[in-house]
């Protein structure tokens, strides 16, 4: 059996990840695709549990490296039992956030550094990769209209932090981009969801185009 292909889908907050994580899982399907949509943190119930602990944390919340000890705990469950099974049973596997989020949160704005959030993900994770991962981009006074359509004066512990916060969050992801050019497509998200959704199916063109 050939194995599956693995998707993230990465970007700030309000950039519409959720959103076209179901429109490209959708897609795939239709074409005939065995797919896995998930999120992290999530994806398995131990790593659901970590999501509700760090997005509502007990008492003052969690330092920078708690929190990248966290994430990198509930990723190394999503892919020893969520992740790696469903791709060598040959799905497709599309993921709203992966490791270039605790990359530019926790190591990027959060400064715990790169170097210690890709050391943990290599002890709890084995080093795993995306085959793409889809940067979806919008600009910061667009992202605050659709954050205060969508939430309100709500929001969790990480999206409600402050606009110099996200702002390093963004420099990292570009960052990252400009380091790893052949990781990355990088998705105009200023636009209707279905035209925001014709781009990133023109950008894994290629993987459909290649053998599982």
């Amino acid at each position: 059996m050939n194995r599956g292909k693995f998707i993230a889908l990465e970007g700030g907050e309000g950039t519409g990840k959720s959103t076209q994580s179901r429109l490209l899982a959708a897609a795939l399907q239709e074409g005939g695709i065995d797919v896995v949509v998930t999120r992290e943190p999530g994806g398995t119930p131990g790593a659901e549990a970590i999501r509700s602990l760090l997005l509502d944390p007990p008492g003052d919340g969690w330092g920078p490296r708690a929190e990248a000890l966290l994430f990198a705990a509930a990723r190394s469950d999503h892919v020893e039992k969520t992740i790696l099974p469903s791709l060598d049973a040959g799905k497709w596997v599309v993921c709203d956030r992966f490791l270039d989020s605790s990359r530019a949160y926790q190591g990027g704005a959060g400064g715990v550094g790169d170097e210690v959030v890709l050391a943990l993900h290599t002890i709890g994770s084995k080093g795993l990769r995306p085959d793409l991962t889809l940067l979806v981009q919008v600009p910061p006074a667009r992202v605050a209209a659709r954050l205060a359509e969508r939430d309100g004066d709500t929001s969790d512990a990480i999206g409600g932090r402050d606009a110099s916060y996200h702002a390093d969050v963004a420099a990292s992801f570009s960052l990252f981009v400009e380091q790893e050019p052949g990781q990355f497509a990088v998705i105009d998200g200023d636009a209707a969801p279905e035209e925001v959704h014709k781009r990133i199916m023109a950008a894994i063109a290629p993987l459909l185009d290649t053998p599982a």
